[in-house]
This record gives C-alpha cells, structure tokens and sequence, in this order.
C-alpha cells in the first residue's frame, strides 16, 4: 500500500518540516491548497482548471472567515443560497460546478492517505470533515441547463450576421477610418466558424497548414478539409483532433477563404507567421478578438445580445441535420463523443420538421386513399 508520505499533495511535501508558525492555521491552509494543486497537476488537469478551483476555496474560506477543518455544511449551503441572490444570481449549472469544486476540495483533506485529518487533529484538535452531500446539492435531473435564449440562429439570422459583417468593412472604407482589413478578417472568420461548427478555441488555433486536400472533392482545391488540433479535451488529456470536411451545402466557404489567403491575409505583412488568423502586430488573434468580431457583427445586425459566438456552432449541426445529414456523420464532424450531446445543439426548423411530415404523408397516402 502506497504511504501518505509517497502520494503527490501530502501533508509531508508541502508542510514545511521543524517549522513552527505563529498563526500555522493560514499555512496550513496555504499547504492544502498546493497540495492539492499537486495532486491535480500529476492528473495532468489544465493550469486554468486547478487556478480556477483553488480560487474558488478561496473564496469560500474568506466567505466563512473559517478554516476547512471548521467547514460544516451550513456553511457551504450558506454560500451557494449567498451567490444565488444580488443582481447577478448564478445559474444552477454553475451553482453545481461550484459544490462539486468544493468536494472534491473536501475530498482530498479528508483522505488519511494524505495525513490532512492527522495534521489537522494534532494542530487544531479537530479534523475536516465531508460537507457536501446528496442530501445538500444541487441534483442533476436536465440533460440540458443553459440559458434557453441562447440557441441556433436561423438561416435568415446567418446571413443578417454575415451581411452586417461585410457592411462594417464598406462602414470603414466609406469613412476612410483604419481597420478595413480587419473587419474582412472578421468577417471570413465568423464564416469560416459557421461553415465547419469550430469551438472559438478551434478556430483560434488554425493554422496554413491546417487546410487539406480531400481527395473526393478535388474541386474544393486546397479547401477541402480543416484539420483541429484543438479540439476539446477529456480531463487531463490533450486537445482532441479530428479533420473537418467542406460540405457541398457550405462550399461557398471556398472562394471566401481563397480570397482570405490570397489578397486580404497577406495584406497584414504576417511573413512566416503560421497562424490563419493574423493582427496587423504580426501576430495571433486573440481568442478574445474572436469573440469581440462576432458580438460587432451581431449588434450591428440587431440580433438578441444574448447570442454568442457558440451559437453559430449549434446552428452548424441544426443545418447539417435538415440537409439530411446522418447524426453520425454530423457527430464527427463537430469532434462530439457523444451522440446525445449532438441532439442537444439542434433545433430543427418548423419548415424541415413539416418536409419530413410530408414525407410521411406521402408514404402512406395509399392508407388513406377511398376507393
């Protein structure tokens, strides 16, 4: 059996030895949280995952003004009921996030394989106990809990966007103002990210040699395919990757990114810089950028501020869908593991669910037919 000592994030790796502290409650909490920081890197989380979780304890304990050895559920109940009041009250999925954080937090100072309970008893003559039960969390009873309003656009939605998009472009030029060749940016990416349902982190991390041949559509050229490489990872694994076909109802994509690659990209000097997506610095766009070009884009077009740049990607599956797509088909295309987690994205229109009625009708009309 492994000892306390052996395992990352034990009391006795991150507890300095023979110290002693005049207030040792702040550094041993001070100890448990690198510990458990420890623990999670050798898990191989994302450095944003375990800084997020740490603060979140932080957070907590300055809410408590108490200690984790003095956590008792009343507490976190406490907290959560705080955060869903205010002007800005969180949201159930959040709310979840934020107790499961909290227990596995718990999780970890009351394993004795990590010698927190002893440390604790022999400290402060008390030991940190579990406080998040069944009994006090939030229940997972929805396959689905986001904001209902966010959802996918309509093909008149998409083309309201894009138009409003290319119009900042002749906007710009008209008011002999700097930032034309941006704005075209921007308006490539956002169609780019609508044509192949990219994540903004996938279309971020595209790069010129990221665009493929495929060989059953020689007439797409050079664009015939994206290859990302930053997919969504699992826990502690690296980014997924998966190669993204050009479909023939999205093939206008083509010309718009021969345009890009040819005349409009090569505009911002970017030299051997391998990033799709340049600034006029010579560098990378931001993924922040690439959310700001579809919130311009949006608010220009007079669409509801509740969109955001994710919702072109549950229109790209809701499309390929009522192009008779098959959902697995669909499923590889946007990298989901799942198939349930594609039926979430689409909202077929009322006019394909009444094709696919007529369909039906028409199949057994003979059912109904008088003789």
């Amino acid at each position: 059996m492994t000892r306390a000592a052996e395992l990352p994030g034990a009391a006795s790796l991150v507890l300095a030895s023979g110290v002693v502290h005049l207030d040792p409650a702040p550094a041993v909490f001070a100890a448990m949280l690198d510990g458990w920081a420890m623990q999670q890197r050798t898990r191989f989380l994302k450095a944003s995952t375990i800084q997020s979780r740490t603060d979140l304890v932080r957070r907590f304990a300055a809410y408590t003004n108490e200690y984790p050895w003095q956590w008792r559920p009343v507490e976190v109940e406490a907290f959560i009921d705080h955060l869903r009041s205010g002007q800005r009250p969180i949201v159930v999925s959040t709310a979840r996030g934020y107790q499961n954080t909290l227990r596995l937090f718990m999780e970890y100072v009351t394993d004795v394989r990590y010698a927190w309970p002893r440390e604790c008893e022999e400290k402060f003559g008390r030991a940190p106990v579990q406080i998040l039960h069944e009994w006090n969390t939030v229940a997972h009873v929805a396959e689905y809990e986001g904001d209902p309003r966010r959802r996918p656009l309509t093909y008149d939605e998409v083309q309201a966007l894009f138009d409003a998009a290319d119009g900042r472009v002749e906007e710009i030029r008209a008011r002999r103002r700097k930032g034309a060749l941006a704005a075209m940016r921007d308006a490539v990416l956002l169609k780019t990210v609508y044509a192949y349902g990219l994540r903004r982190r996938e279309a971020w991390g595209l790069d010129l040699t990221d665009l493929r041949h495929n060989p059953k559509a020689r007439q797409y050229g050079r664009c015939g395919a994206f290859y990302v490489r930053w997919g969504k990872s699992s826990k502690g694994s690296p980014p997924k990757r998966r190669t993204v076909l050009t479909v023939p109802e999205m093939d206008w994509i083509v010309p718009v990114l021969e345009q890009w690659l040819d005349e409009i990209r090569p505009g911002f000097g970017p030299g051997r810089l391998p990033a799709l997506w340049v600034t006029e610095r010579q560098s990378r766009l931001s993924r922040r950028s690439v959310n700001e070009a579809f919130e311009a884009a949006r608010d220009a077009a007079g669409l509801p501020e509740e969109l955001d740049l994710h919702c072109l990607r549950h229109s790209y599956v809701t499309h390929l869908i009522e192009f008779d797509y098959p959902e697995r088909f669909v499923q590889d295309q946007v990298g989901h593991e799942y198939a349930s987690t594609t039926a979430l994205y689409t909202g077929v229109s009322d006019e394909y669910r009444n094709r696919l009625l007529q369909r039906s009708l028409d199949r057994h009309a003979d059912r109904w037919s008088v003789s």
